[in-house]
C-alpha cells in the first residue's frame, strides 16, 4: 500500500524566514539601522517560530536535515533574542565580547558541518549553507576581537546569505506553482 504525501514543501517556509530575519539583522551589522523591535520582533515571531513550525513540518515528511536545520536556527533565532533582551530586563548579565564569540563560533561549527550535507543536495543550499558559516565564524571573530570592521564586513556578508536563502526558498515556491524548473536551485 502507498500512502501519497500530500503535504506542502515546507522547506520555502523555513528558508524565506531565515532568510528575512537575516538581512534585517545583518542591514544593523553593516551600520544601517540600529537593533531595535522590528529586529527582535522578526527574531522571534518569522526567523524563531516559523522556522520552528517548517522543521516540524520537515520532521512529518522525513527530512532529517530540514527538521534538524530549520529547528535549530528557528531556536538560534530565539535564543539570540533572549540573550539580546535578558539583560535589559535585568534577569541576566550581558554577554561579554568573548562569551558571544563564543555563542557565534559553536553556531559556525554546528553550520559548517550542516554545510557538508548540503554537498549531497542542490547549489542554492551549499551557497546558504557555505556563505552562512563564513557569517558565523565572522561575527565570533569580531566579538572576540572587538572588531567593528569585522562585524561590518560580516553584515555585508550576511545581506549576500540572507538574500541566497529567499533566492532559494522563493525559486522553490516559483518551481512548484509553475510545475517545472523556471529558477535553478
Amino acid at each position: 500500500m502507498f500512502i501519497i504525501d500530500g503535504t506542502a514543501n515546507p522547506a520555502p517556509l523555513g528558508l524565506l524566514a531565515f532568510g528575512m530575519t537575516t538581512v534585517l539583522l545583518n542591514l544593523h551589522n553593516a551600520g544601517y539601522f540600529g537593533l531595535g523591535s522590528m529586529i527582535m520582533g522578526m527574531g522571534i515571531f518569522y526567523g524563531g517560530l516559523a522556522q520552528v513550525i517548517a522543521g516540524v513540518m520537515e520532521w512529518k515528511k522525513k527530512n532529517t536535515f530540514g527538521t534538524t536545520a530549520f529547528c535549530s536556527f528557528g531556536f538560534f533565532w530565539i535564543s539570540l533574542v533572549a540573550i539580546l533582551i535578558l539583560p535589559g530586563l535585568n534577569l541576566a548579565a550581558a554577554p561579554g565580547g568573548y562569551e558571544m564569540g563564543a555563542y557565534l563560533f559553536m553556531w559556525g561549527l554546528f553550520t559548517a558541518v550542516m554545510f557538508i550535507a548540503t554537498l549531497k543536495l542542490g547549489r542554492a543550499l551549499q551557497f546558504v549553507f557555505g556563505s552562512l558559516a563564513v557569517l558565523f565564524f565572522l561575527l565570533a571573530l569580531g566579538d572576540f576581537t572587538g572588531s567593528t570592521t569585522v562585524t561590518t564586513v560580516a553584515g555585508y556578508e550576511g545581506i549576500i546569505c540572507g538574500l541566497s536563502a529567499m533566492y532559494a526558498g522563493l525559486a522553490q515556491v516559483i518551481n512548484e506553482v509553475y510545475g517545472r524548473e523556471k529558477l535553478p536551485v
